[in-house]
């Protein structure tokens, strides 16, 4: 096979609860749309991979070969992405030229355009050998995400990472914008061998060292760590495929006022909600919830499996805290 996208679905979308919860985390419900995150995502792999693979965690596994028909591979235990996509390339290995790993909880607004993308990116791993992330053109000075900065230019629309930088205040987001820096949308590719290699000398080469010797429990050896700390803000040969279609991380409640469509006041409306006088809500509930909002602003509203959440929109990081205080380390 030449080309294998690796969806990541072993997260638990803490800043979505309700909705997400330990037995059923965002990427098995139907937000903003009418299939699941996951569903959509396989989807939109299947327009450019040869072939599909689900990474999940263990207590995940049965409900995503329920859901998509896609190979799945379960990761040991749950470390983050770095340690996840490490061993997909590891297992990986001996049958994928190039590895596409994209999260299954984004919103992409053409898919057509994100399959360009993802197979530019794709051409540029096995040209250069080195590891390629998608930075997409920011449309607003979030402070939500990590930032690229891009260096020199390598080809049309491809170009080397002269850094990776963390989530900026506002300032801070507004001139980076301002530089034409981009998101890092944390979608990457790369050979199997060029990902393995850049381990060498990081966080994360015990790992490489242990599955290479076939050990029982290789996640015993590394910490959780992220690809991005973990690898790719240390590695020499980095490179960025700009991107242009419309995109968000469908990580926060605030994220669906700006991928659903508003009324005349600025409400949108994820399931079964009624409005009265409410302006810049985020109204959201599962099929057997109502929620209604009257003469109220700037609110989140969310009900599922009989829970409720109420937060000002502008708070809607602090969502995890009430993960948190509910689930623990559940």
């Amino acid at each position: 096979m030449d080309t294998v996208a690796v969806v990541l679905a072993g997260g638990r979308g803490t800043r979505l609860y309700p909705a997400s919860s330990p037995e059923t985390p965002k990427q098995f419900r139907a937000i903003a749309g009418e299939r699941s995150l996951l569903e959509r995502t396989v989807a939109r792999a299947e327009r450019f991979a040869d072939a599909v693979v689900v990474l999940t965690r263990p207590v995940y596994a049965d409900r995503v070969r329920d859901l998509v028909d896609a190979e799945v591979v379960v990761e040991p235990e749950p470390k983050d992405t770095g340690p996840a996509l490490v061993y997909a390339a590891h297992r990986l290995r001996d049958r994928a030229g190039t590895l596409v790993c994209l999260p299954s909880d984004h919103h992409v607004g053409d898919d057509a355009l994100f399959a360009a993308a993802a197979d530019r990116a794709a051409e540029t791993a096995r040209e250069t050998g080195g590891l390629v992330t998608m930075g997409v053109d920011p449309t607003r000075p979030a402070t939500g995400y990590g930032y690229l900065e891009p260096g020199e230019a390598v080809s049309e629309g491809v170009h080397r990472v002269e850094s990776f930088v963390e989530k900026p205040d506002a300032e801070t987001a507004a001139r980076y914008r301002n530089r034409g820096y981009r998101w890092n949308a944390g979608i990457f590719a790369w050979t199997p061998e060029a990902l393995l290699s850049a381990c060498e000398g990081t966080i994360l080469e015990p790992l490489v060292d242990a599955l290479g010797a076939g050990d029982s429990e290789p996640f015993a050896a590394c910490e959780a760590v992220s690809i991005d700390y973990g690898v790719m803000e240390a590695a020499d040969d980095v490179y960025l495929v700009a991107v242009d279609f419309a995109w968000d991380d469908l990580g926060t409640w605030d994220a669906l006022a700006r991928v659903l469509d508003a009324d005349g006041s600025g409400t949108v409306v994820d399931g079964n909600a009624l409005s009265l006088d409410a302006e810049g809500c985020v109204l959201a509930t599962d099929e057997s919830s109502h929620v209604a909002a009257v003469g109220v602003s700037d609110l989140v509203v969310a009900a599922h499996d009989g829970r409720v959440l109420v937060v000002p929109k502008r708070e809607s990081q602090r969502v995890r805290e009430v993960w948190d205080a509910v689930y623990g380390d559940e």
